[in-house]
Formats: C-alpha cells, sequence, structure tokens
C-alpha cells in the first residue's frame, strides 16, 4: 500500500515535471509515440549515434547466421534457437546471461547451433561481418546492435515491432516477421534465402543514417532551432512589455 501510494504521487510530480521541459526528444519513433499517448507532448525523433566506422563492409559471406544479445528473457533468444532446431542451417549465439540456461535448452541436441558467450568486441565485429545474416526476436526501443550489423553489410532478419521496424527496410536490408514465435522466424529466413535483391552495399548504405556525424547535426538543427524560438518569444515579450 505504501509503494502504491509513492507511485502515485511519483506520477503526479512527473507529469508536473515533463510540462517544464522545453523540448522532448526520442531515440526512435515506436518511443515518441508513447511519449505522445502519456505526456500529450510533441517530439522529435533523433536516432542514437552508432559508431559505423568501427564496421567495415563485408561482401564475401559464410554460410551461418548469427545472433547477440545479452541473454535475458525479454530478448527471446530461446526462440531464435528453437526456429533454428527446424532448419538445417548453422547460427552462432554471442553473448551469456541470466536467461543462459533456457537457451541451452532449447538448442539441446542440435549440431547446427553454438553458443559462444561472451566475445571481445574484435571477435563480435568479425563473426558480423561474415553473417549470412543477423537474427533478432526482441522488441527494442531502438536496437544499436541491428545497426552495427547493417554497417557490416549484413542483413538483418527481426521482430517487426519497435526499432526494428525503423531500422530495417524490409525486403532491401533484411526482413521483418509479425510474430514472436519459431514458425515466423522460420519463415522470414525462408523469405530472405529466395530474395536475391537484398546486398551487402544496401544494408551498409543504409546504416548511414544512424552514424555519429548525422546525430550530431541533427542535435545542432535541433538546438539551433530551438534558439531560435527563445529568441522569437523574447522579442515578442518585450514588444508586448513596450
Amino acid at each position: 500500500m505504501a509503494a502504491r501510494v509513492m507511485l502515485h504521487y511519483m506520477r503526479l510530480w512527473d507529469i508536473r515535471s515533463v510540462h517544464g521541459v522545453d523540448q522532448l526528444v526520442a531515440n526512435s519513433e515506436f518511443i515518441a509515440r508513447r511519449i505522445r499517448k502519456y505526456y500529450g507532448r510533441d517530439v522529435s525523433v533523433i536516432y542514437p549515434p552508432v559508431d559505423i566506422e568501427r564496421f567495415g563492409l563485408c561482401e564475401r559471406k559464410e554460410d551461418y547466421y548469427v545472433t547477440a544479445s545479452r541473454l535475458v528473457p525479454y530478448k527471446r533468444m530461446p526462440l531464435i534457437a528453437e526456429a533454428f532446431r527446424r532448419l538445417d542451417r548453422r547460427l552462432i549465439v554471442i553473448g551469456d546471461g541470466p536467461d543462459r540456461p533456457a537457451l541451452e535448452r532449447a538448442a539441446t541436441g542440435a549440431r547446427n547451433i553454438e553458443i559462444l558467450g561472451r566475445q571481445p568486441d574484435e571477435a563480435v565485429v568479425d563473426l558480423l561481418q561474415r553473417a549470412r545474416a543477423f537474427v533478432f526476436a526482441a522488441e527494442e526501443d531502438f536496437g544499436i546492435v541491428m545497426v552495427e550489423a547493417q554497417a557490416c553489410g549484413t542483413p538483418v532478419i527481426a521482430y517487426r515491432a519497435g526499432g526494428a521496424s525503423e531500422i530495417v527496410r524490409d525486403g532491401v536490408t533484411g526482413v521483418l516477421f509479425r510474430e514472436q514465435s519459431p514458425e515466423s522466424i522460420v519463415d522470414a529466413i525462408r523469405r530472405f534465402e529466395a530474395n536475391s535483391e537484398i546486398s551487402s552495399y544496401a544494408c551498409r548504405e543504409n546504416s548511414k543514417r544512424f552514424s555519429i556525424g548525422t546525430f550530431r547535426q541533427s542535435m545542432a538543427n535541433l538546438m539551433s532551432a530551438g534558439a531560435d524560438d527563445m529568441y522569437s518569444e523574447g522579442v515578442a515579450s518585450r514588444r508586448l512589455k513596450g
């Protein structure tokens, strides 16, 4: 009961506080919709900066798929493992965390699934670059790892929700699936393999929308526009007082 009372007053404080903010910025349109819904405020979308120059384009792909994440339940990694149990395709899993036992159970007996655990950054980049595609089944606010895969020239097969629907150009730089289920993932992989239009170059070009330079320019434009608005309001206020 004490917690409910405290949370009630925290929500009231939160609503009052947000109206004192000049400009709200979201890291994806997915989050912007939440802000509009709960706060009733206009919000700008500026994607977070990704160091895409750290990931070189690799057009020569090998015959394996890769996924990388902290192993926690909402990442839905066991779903990916279950999907690959039904396919004769090699899957490499990078990452560790409390959901690893569930992942290992889902991969039991599947010789085509390799769980590597946590890897050095250099190894992650190398595996991303050479992979046939990157697979992602979580609903994320944004999802920087998907941009990193695209920067390597690697297509992304992802759940059509959250930031993935803004990062991946369906049918051009990857494939999006509609349900968090092994069946939906299997169908997406087959659609990806049947699509000859997806290219490494298109993936790399797509990733440039999320570069550090683009982020800096977007923030500079936002702050400049805000300063101009404040100046205009100040001039109007002085005229009224005069």
